[in-house]
Order: structure tokens, then C-alpha cells, then sequence
């Protein structure tokens, strides 16, 4: 399938989805990253009101410079979009002091608070919905989603629907490339936006997208001819999707006998 022909299957689908279920807006959080990028676009083509939303907290500029970039070149193009920008920082800080005597400096901590931020997003995103008689749309690609479970459980992990859960990063991008995104959007970094560093996936994972896209295949289909660097990253996959396992398989559920 060309990316021209996967643009019109997921626009559809989108459709067709809202159609079924009496939706009239899309809500969207928008980063300034490829995924949100793509993912907003793919909402705007469907002519259904589009909503994107600009959740800055603590941002980095360039990022948030790129997020508004982002805005721009929808709201350039198609009359069905909406843009919000709401910076969050002063209730993301009011929520971190509150918490200060119960949750000590450490590695676990700070891991935690880069969480919330993602969850703070994810309230925003469905109060805006809701308010609106609209869906959230999830901006999650295959190998972050399924693959390694990069994502915050109930942060952007949190959505009604999945429109590029199917699509890998580099397909993503592929499609990006179609559209006619801003350049700098499509050579950015991929980083998920939620630590004052600006840190980014590639550094956060230990792997590149396409070594995590082959390291993925590779698991899946049970192919054993590979290379010590292939089977050096599959090691490192397998070892990521373990941690982060419990994120994409349901909430276990304690079973009562009859």
C-alpha cells in the first residue's frame, strides 16, 4: 500500500468510525513530533471538526516552537480545524508541591512526575471532548504502542481511538512526506515531550526506530538468521517489551469460582 493509499484507507475508516458512532469532533493532542503531525492531518481530511490541542508544560521552545509550527500549517489548510493552546505548567506545579511531602527526590520519582505530565494531557484532552461531543484520537504508531509499550499507562496511552496503531514510525514519517509537512517536523527528533531535558526516544530507548521496527519483526515471526547486531537489538526489544508488557495486555482481573 503507497502512503497515498494508506492516508485514504485511515481518513475513511476515521470516518466511517464517527459516522457509526454519532461523533462530530476529533480532538487532538499536538506535540510538534511526526505521529501527532500525521495523525492530526489524517483527522482535518476528513472534514469532521478537528480540534488540536497545545498542552505545553515546562516545554522546551524548540518544541513548543514546533507545535505551534504544527498548528499553523493546518489551520493554513483546512477550515474544519480548531486550535487551542493551553500551557499547563502552573497546574502540573500546584500538583507537584502538593505532593512534595509524600514523594522524595529519586530516579522513580522523577519518572513518575514525567508521567503525570502525560496524564494531565490525557484529562485535558478528554475534557475538551467531552465538552465538545467529541473523541479523543490517540497518536500512538505500532512499534511505540504494541511493540515496546512506549507510552504512559492512562496518559497517552489513554484514547478512543488508535488511527496509525497499525502503522510503524518509519511509515509514519512516510506518510508525513505525502502530506507535505514542514521538514523540520519530519527531520526532528522523536522525543515524547515529557522531561525539562528535551531527552528523546532514541535516547530514552537505547535503540532507533528502525532497529526497533526490525528487532519487532524479527520477534514475530520467529526468524532466526540474523546478525550479532540483530540479535543483540532483539535481545534489548524483548528485554523493553518485557518491562512495559503490562501496559499493552488487559487489566488482570481476579476471577471468583462459582
Amino acid at each position: 500500500m503507497t502512503s497515498k493509499q494508506r492516508i485514504r484507507h485511515i481518513v475513511k475508516w476515521i470516518r466511517q468510525y464517527a459516522t457509526k458512532n454519532k461523533i462530530s469532533t476529533l480532538v487532538v493532542g499536538i506535540s510538534g513530533g511526526i505521529d501527532s503531525s500525521v495523525v492530526s492531518a489524517l483527522c482535518a481530511e476528513t472534514g469532521l471538526k478537528t480540534i488540536v490541542v497545545q498542552m505545553p508544560i515546562r516545554q522546551n521552545r524548540k518544541l513548543d516552537n514546533r507545535s505551534s509550527m504544527q498548528a499553523a500549517w493546518l489551520l493554513e489548510r483546512y477550515k474544519n480545524v480548531t486550535h487551542m493552546s493551553m500551557d499547563l505548567t502552573p497546574v502540573f506545579t500546584a500538583f507537584e508541591k502538593k505532593l512534595e511531602p509524600v514523594c522524595r527526590d529519586s530516579d522513580s520519582i522523577t519518572l513518575g512526575y514525567a508521567n503525570s505530565r502525560a496524564r494531565l494531557r490525557m484529562m485535558t484532552l478528554y475534557q475538551i471532548a467531552q465538552s465538545h461531543g467529541g473523541i479523543v484520537v490517540g497518536t500512538g504508531n505500532r512499534v511505540e504502542d504494541f511493540g515496546v509499550g512506549f507510552f504512559t499507562k492512562y496518559g497517552d496511552g489513554g484514547v478512543d481511538i488508535s488511527p496509525i496503531g497499525d502503522c510503524m514510525k518509519t511509515t509514519v514519517w512516510n506518510m508525513g512526506r505525502e502530506f507535505g509537512l514542514p521538514q523540520e517536523i519530519i527531520d526532528a527528533e522523536p522525543t515524547d515531550g515529557l522531561w525539562d531535558d528535551g531527552r528523546t526516544d532514541e535516547g530514552q530507548l537505547g535503540m532507533t526506530y528502525p532497529e526497533l521496527e526490525q528487532a519487532m519483526w524479527l520477534d514475530e515471526s520467529g526468524d532466526q538468521s540474523v546478525t550479532s547486531t540483530e540479535k543483540a537489538n532483539l535481545k534489548k526489544y524483548r528485554a523493553i517489551r518485557a518491562r512495559n508488557l503490562h501496559k499493552m495486555e488487559p487489566i488482570p482481573v481476579c476471577r471468583i469460582p462459582e
